[in-house]
């Protein structure tokens, strides 16, 4: 085994527990964690986790970039799916918003609840 190796990437949020229940119900993953600024969720098979910690002076990030000094994009979640258009909906349900600039016909970009552009995509 590596010396190092991920274990989580941490997504900054006004409300870290209520960023946790969108992606709880987006993806099928399971609290493993949780403090009162801090809930790390996983797969329920074990696998790389993603946590979400309350940052009260958040600023959602701009995408794409429209103007020097605005809070850009500092990372994305590509999401792979089998329908795009059938989770691009029931993604929308569970409190996305479809973004206004689509680069590509085999991927969405959607905002979560907090802002942070993710990616829906389907293998051509």
């Amino acid at each position: 085994m590596s010396p190092t190796r991920l274990s989580t990437v941490v997504l900054d949020a006004r409300d870290a527990h209520e960023l946790a229940g969108f992606y709880l119900r987006l993806l099928g993953y399971e609290i493993r964690a949780e403090e009162p600024d801090w809930v790390l969720i996983g797969p329920p098979d074990g696998g790389t986790g993603l946590s979400f910690q309350t940052e009260p002076e958040y600023v959602p990030p701009v995408w794409p970039t429209r103007n020097p000094g605005e809070q850009q994009m500092m990372l994305h979640l590509d999401i792979e799916v089998d329908d795009l258009e059938g989770e691009v909906e029931r993604a929308v349900r569970e409190g996305a918003t479809l973004h206004a600039h689509q680069p590509q016909d085999d991927v969405r970009v959607l905002l979560d609840p907090s802002g942070h552009p993710f990616c829906l995509w389907v293998r051509s």
